[in-house]
C-alpha cells in the first residue's frame, strides 16, 4: 500500500527534517557493510541474507509505483507523507532524539 506518491528514502529523510527543523541526512550503505556489521551485531546469517536480498532486489525500484491499496481497502484517499511527518513533528516526539 502506499500514499499518493512515491518517495525515496533520501526524499522520505529530506521531509522529516524539514518537519523537524533541523539536519537530518540520509545515508547509502553498501549491502556488505550491512551486512558484516549486522553479523557483528549478532544476526543469524538467515536473517542478514533476507534483508539483503529485500535491500538489493524487492527494493531495487521494481516495485516503484503508487497504488491503490487504501482507497480500495478504506475506502478513503491515502495522506501524504508530509502531512504524516508534519502532525509527528508537531508532538515534539522527535525533539528527544536531539
Amino acid at each position: 500500500m502506499t500514499g499518493p506518491r512515491l518517495l525515496t528514502f533520501a526524499e522520505a529523510v529530506a521531509e522529516i527534517a524539514a518537519a523537524a527543523g533541523r539536519p537530518i541526512e540520509f545515508v547509502r550503505v553498501e549491502p556488505e557493510d550491512y551486512a558484516a556489521a549486522a553479523r557483528g551485531q549478532g544476526l543469524p546469517d538467515e536473517l542478514v541474507d533476507f534483508l539483503i536480498y529485500l535491500f538489493t532486489t524487492v527494493l531495487d525500484g521494481r516495485n516503484a509505483h503508487v497504488t491503490d491499496g487504501i482507497d480500495r481497502g478504506l475506502g478513503r484517499k491515502p495522506g501524504d507523507f508530509a502531512d504524516y511527518v508534519r502532525k509527528t513533528a508537531a508532538t515534539g516526539s522527535w525533539n528527544a532524539y536531539e
